[in-house]
């Protein structure tokens, strides 16, 4: 792996990344069934970089045939790289799937029944649910003249099948098409007692396969092989041309499930010459085609540990904690008014959050309620809360992001359902994805026998999504800190209204103060190194990229500055070369939560300064989107975000990567102390 190159970089810095996560299904310290998710994770994960960074590299390469990416290296050849890591990382998928998991998987009684072993008997219930279940929904495509080739739905399966006869009209039969409609279960659980396992399970594919003959009757089927088309996903939208931002994106989307080929995918048995067809029709070539052996969509697999019934092959469920102070006071606001409140997710509940709103949606002293939503869910509770403070006759403002990738649909839902009950929707700022998570309550209260109004607000790391809040690490601040919520307020007042840049006292904001704020704090920490002072850097996120950024690291780390970064993803910056970056290591934790605070430390000559952040230090976070980084100011608080968040993590030794200076990453191997920064939270907080 190459740093010179930063678009190259970024591409395999996020097939390494997914590596990572493969490695999760091959330790045999994680629970089977959870192998069996990270193994459909790396799926999910792969489908996305197709449909987004691999489309958007062959769309460079189309528009302009030859050209350099702005690092000076051919486009051509930073695909055909990235193609060749990304076709490594699909072979060992499946060959850990066939080696270990599934071997594994059958020695506890679950096994995938494959049509070369049924018996007669499972072969009369195969037949029977076939004809009952599928048939009267699957529609086969004959090609000829008049039917040409379908152009097959984004990620759908299907099946080409070789005919060979005569149909009713005298037409001679060669091939047909069928596409597997998604509302039909990828995994169809058999009967205990034909399957002669605890559970045994038939995918969709081989049932389909083995009767297919039933859809083109008194022809000869030759050959059924699966196959996948992924294509380009990503939402073109003239932000100079657009008047009204929700209907553009509405006619978008319909199109999303038919734009250009990216991938094609087979199964390995497929015949050439009928590979050399699908790939003529999508336009593709051979590189672009990813023979596999088995399911052509692993994430259809994701299911499979919830219909199985094994408590012991599955991380032990945690039921996040809910600080005492919060328990023991019934009145959220009260509680938030004795001093601000940090939750740790997932260790700690998000059910606070929700019910700040919906006592914010009951409570009579409560005039307004303003809420960023980017990722929320299809159904959530918080968004039917402010729909009922809303109806209560709540001031209801909700910055609703539109472009949020992949969540566009759910987000138009609900802000046509807020509008509906009275509430204020807007959707930020063309031109910059508001990525911002805050709420503000404004309440108004008795101080010093005044009726005054007050403010209230919440900040975060992660979305407002219950269900991620179970699955990702974030932490969220609930305060009254009046120059703190003056700011969110300004925030939201630039991104609902017109005016100029409004000065903040605490937040640091893209894309106005965030990247230079960022850039005095490193310099500041290089200053007191020169000066023989202790100086220290700790920041965790998601990737890092931002040129600028790198390069002031590399200054402080040879102003004698150490560093260090706890990166999980995508990482442009070297570390441990000498001369340049000695000082600096970077690290990448992946476990069974996804890691995704954004948190920055400085060691500020003793003071030390502590942000939470929605930002990651990537050019999009700094000057492309609506982000916030706020102050820890309570000490306690702050003593907890460097423990919980920052030393616990520098600690591990089984769940971390650590980055060499040539850009690989290399397992962290146990001591004679083995730690775990996510198990050791986990019993902390009594989960």
């Amino acid at each position: 792996m190459s740093l010179r190159y930063p678009l190259l970089n970024r591409e395999l810095g996020i097939l390494g990344f997914n590596e990572r996560v493969l490695a999760q299904a091959a330790d045999p310290s994680v629970p089977l069934l959870e192998r069996l998710r990270f193994i459909c994770i790396t799926s999910s994960n792969l489908d996305e970089f197709f449909e987004i960074r691999m489309a958007g590299l062959q769309e460079q390469m189309q528009d302009n045939p030859g050209s350099l990416s702005p690092d000076g290296m051919s486009l051509q050849h930073c695909y055909d790289l990235v193609v060749e890591r990304a076709q490594k990382l699909v072979h060992r998928q499946y060959r850990l799937l066939h080696e270990t998991v599934l071997p594994a998987l059958e020695e506890e009684g679950i096994y995938f029944h494959g049509t070369d072993s049924w018996t007669d008997e499972q072969t009369q219930w195969a037949r029977r649910y076939f004809a009952n279940e599928l048939l009267p929904v699957l529609t086969p495509i004959g090609l000829d003249p008049a039917h040409p080739f379908p152009r097959v739905l984004n990620k759908s399966l299907n099946f080409v099948v070789e005919l060979e006869g005569k149909d009713a009209f005298g037409r001679q039969a060669v091939m047909g098409i069928v596409q597997a409609p998604r509302a039909l279960p990828r995994l169809v659980q058999m009967p205990q007692e034909l399957s002669g396992f605890a559970y045994g399970f038939v995918l969709l594919s081989s049932l389909l396969q083995r009767f297919v003959n039933e859809l083109f009757p008194n022809l000869i089927v030759r050959s059924c092989n699966q196959f996948r088309i992924t294509r380009n996903s990503e939402l073109f939208v003239d932000e100079d041309e657009i008047t009204n931002l929700r209907v553009a994106l509405q006619g978008e989307l319909p199109a999303r499930h038919l734009g250009n080929a990216v991938r094609l995918e087979v199964s390995a048995e497929t015949p050439v010459h009928i590979v050399r067809r699908l790939l003529d029709e999508s336009g593709l070539s051979e590189k672009d085609c990813y023979h596999v052996d088995g399911p052509v969509n692993l994430v259809r697999l994701m299911p499979l540990p919830e219909m199985v019934d094994r408590p012991d092959l599955k991380f032990v469920p945690h039921v996040p904690a809910t600080p005492d102070r919060l328990v023991k006071t019934a009145n959220l606001f009260d509680a938030i008014d004795q001093g601000d409140v940090l939750l740790h997710h997932p260790y700690e509940s998000f059910q606070p959050v929700l019910e700040l709103l919906l006592q914010a949606a009951q409570d009579p002293s409560v005039v307004a309620i303003k809420q960023t939503i980017y990722r929320t869910g299809t159904d959530s509770p918080l968004m039917n809360a402010l729909m009922q403070a809303a109806r209560n006759g709540k001031e209801v403002t909700v910055v609703v992001e539109l472009l949020a990738r992949f969540d566009e649909e759910t987000n138009i839902n609900w802000a046509s359902q807020l509008e509906a009950v009275g509430a204020h929707v807007v959707y930020g700022v063309v031109g910059h994805k508001c990525h911002a998570k805050m709420m503000l309550i404004v309440r108004r209260v008795t101080e010093n026998g005044k009726s005054v109004l007050k403010r209230y607000a919440h900040l975060g790391t992660g979305n407002y999504h219950p269900r991620t809040a179970r699955l990702y690490s974030d932490f969220g601040l609930m305060t009254s800190d009046q120059m703190i919520c003056e700011d969110v307020h300004h925030v939201f007042q630039q991104l609902t209204g017109i005016g100029g840049e409004l000065k903040l006292h605490e937040l640091w904001q893209s894309p106005f103060t965030l990247h230079p704020k960022l850039i005095d704090a490193i310099r500041a920490e290089s200053q007191n190194a020169r000066a023989g002072k202790k100086a220290r850097i700790v920041a965790k996120m998601n990737a890092l990229l931002e040129p600028t950024v790198i390069a002031e690291l590399y200054e402080a780390s040879q102003a004698g500055v150490k560093i260090d970064l706890i990166v999980r993803g995508v990482c442009s910056l070297q570390p441990g070369v000498a001369g340049l970056s000695d000082n600096i290591t970077v690290r990448s934790i992946v476990g069974r939560f996804l890691e995704h605070h954004r948190i920055f430390y400085f060691f500020a000559n003793g003071d030390e300064k502590v942000y939470l952040s929605s930002a990651d230090w990537m050019d999009r976070n700094f000057f492309r989107r609506v982000e916030v980084a706020f102050p820890i100011k309570d000490r306690r608080l702050k003593r907890r975000v460097i423990a919980e968040g920052l030393s616990a993590f520098l600690g591990d030794n089984q769940a971390a990567w650590i980055m060499q200076s040539d850009g690989h990453y290399r397992r962290s191997r146990p001591g004679k102390t083995s730690r775990n920064a996510q198990a050791s939270l986990l019993t902390k907080f009594g989960c």
